[in-house]
């Protein structure tokens, strides 16, 4: 959710589709070979609850964040 929310927040203004599509696809990728993605798959296979144990705090893809902040302008 952290990821979706801050690709929602800072792709819908991109200067073109792509630069959001290259964030997904860059996001899927990571996330798709967390551990977390492996205890869904598993848990649903086996017909249980499942227990995930990645945490926001720690487990983000290495290219979050993407971008660069703005530098505040005085007028």
């Amino acid at each position: 959710m952290t990821l979706t929310r801050h690709m929602m927040w800072r792709m819908l203004g991109a200067s073109h589709p792509l630069d959001a599509h290259e964030i997904d696809t860059a996001g899927m990728n990571a996330l798709g070979q967390s551990s977390d993605a492996k205890e869904g798959i598993t848990a649903f296979l086996e017909k249980r609850p499942a227990r995930f144990r990645d945490r926001v705090s720690q487990n983000l893809p290495k290219f979050f964040p993407w971008w660069k902040d703005r530098a505040f302008r005085q007028l």
